[in-house]
């Protein structure tokens, strides 16, 4: 059974900075794609940033420059940097992993912004 603890969430100001961890078990984490999206009160959920399994990243053009995706295939456990957060409204992110043919949801962590 796959599994992602997220952690690193909570109040922050606008500005700040804040790293969030995703910790995997039950995966072949080091061949599975891993991403973070996120989802805003009244809005869809929007996919964030992407890790490749060589090591690629890509991220939605709000966040290049100030968000930074990493993983550690020895702890399975993917990051989310996140710095120079703007005052976007208050959203749960929420870690993703996929291997062929599977995709996985984390359970969410919440970061809500104050101003």
């Amino acid at each position: 059974q796959v599994q992602f603890v997220e952690a690193g969430g909570g109040l922050v100001q606008s500005g700040g900075s804040l790293r969030l961890s995703c910790a995997s078990s039950g995966l072949l984490f080091k061949y599975a794609h891993m991403a973070w999206y996120r989802q805003a009160q009244g809005n869809q959920r929007e996919w964030v940033a992407s890790l490749d399994t060589d090591g690629a990243t890509h991220y939605e053009d709000s966040v290049k420059g100030r968000f930074t995706i990493s993983r550690d295939n020895a702890k399975a456990t993917v990051y989310l940097q996140m710095n120079n957060l703007k005052p976007e409204r208050t959203a749960v992110y929420y870690c993703t992993g996929s291997v062929p043919h599977n995709f996985y949801w984390g359970q969410g962590t919440q970061v809500p912004l104050s101003s």
